[in-house]
C-alpha cells in the first residue's frame, strides 16, 4: 500500500487494537523498518559472542531515545523556513511535518517521509559500524535503534488513528501527544515517552498552557 492511501476504518470508531497492526503493516516503511529489523536480529545472532557491550550499546540508545525523540522534534521537526547566505531553505522533513500539524489524521503525513527512512538505513549502518568498532556491536546496535524506530513509527501511526486507548502508559502518551497537536504545539514533544518532556519542562498540566492559535501551522502558514 502507498502512502498516498487513506483506509476507511483508520478514523472509523470501533477501531481494534489489531485492525490497526494490519493496516499499518500494509505499508511500505512498516515493512521496510520490520524487514531490516528482522536482518539485524538474524545477524546478531548469526554472530554470537553475546557480551557486556552489547547491553551497553543498547542501554545507551533506550536511555537516549526520550530525548533523540525530543531533540529531533523541536531542533528538526519544526524548524521554519531560515535563511543562509541570502539563500531561503526549508527542510523537506520540517515541511512534511507542517503538513502533518495540518491534517493530523492524513496516514501519509504520520509515516516518516520515505526519503529519509532510506536515508537513515543507508547512513545507520556504517555509523553504527564506525561507532562501536566492531560488527557485533554494530548489529547490536542497529538491532535496538531499529526496533525502537518501529516502536516509534506504530506508537505514532496508532496515536492518530481512531483506536482508543485501553492501558494507563499508552492513554498517558496518546494524551499528551494530543495537547502537542491541538492545544500547543510548543509543549509535549514525546511520542513514545514523556521522559524528556518532564526533564525539560515542556510536560505542563494542559491548563497552565494557553491554546496556541499557531498549533497547526507551526507559525508558517501554508503555500497558496
Amino acid at each position: 500500500m502507498t502512502s498516498d492511501e487513506q483506509p476507511a476504518a483508520y478514523t472509523t470508531s470501533g477501531l481494534s487494537l489489531r485492525n490497526a497492526f494490519g493496516i499499518f503493516m500494509r505499508y511500505a516503511n512498516a515493512q521496510v523498518i520490520a524487514g531490516v529489523l528482522v536482518a539485524a536480529a538474524v545477524l546478531r545472532i548469526a554472530l554470537g559472542g553475546w557480551h557486556t557491550s552489547d547491553l551497553i550499546v543498547a542501554g545507551i540508545i533506550l536511555g537516549l531515545q526520550p530525548f533523540t525523540e525530543w531533540v529531533i522534534h523541536v531542533t528538526v521537526l519544526h524548524l521554519g523556513p531560515f535563511t543562509v547566505a541570502g539563500r531561503s531553505f526549508d527542510l523537506y522533513i520540517a515541511k512534511r511535518h507542517r503538513d502533518h500539524h495540518q491534517d493530523p489524521k492524513v496516514i501519509r503525513h504520520v509515516l516518516i517521509p520515505r526519503p529519509v527512512v532510506i536515508r537513515l538505513l543507508i547512513f545507520s549502518v556504517p555509523l553504527y559500524w564506525l561507532v562501536t568498532r566492531t560488527l557485533r556491536n554494530g548489529a547490536t546496535a542497529l538491532l535496538t535503534a531499529y526496533a525502537m524506530l518501529f516502536v516509534y513509527e506504530w506508537t505514532h501511526f496508532l496515536i492518530h488513528s481512531s483506536y482508543s486507548p485501553r492501558s494507563a502508559y499508552y492513554r498517558s502518551i496518546w494524551r499528551a501527544h494530543r495537547l502537542h497537536h491541538y492545544r500547543n504545539e510548543k509543549y509535549w514533544f514525546g511520542v513514545t515517552i514523556n521522559a524528556a518532556d518532564h526533564v525539560l519542562r515542556t510536560f505542563p498540566q494542559r491548563d497552565e498552557v494557553a491554546a496556541s492559535p499557531t498549533a497547526r501551522t507551526l507559525g508558517v502558514e501554508p503555500a497558496a
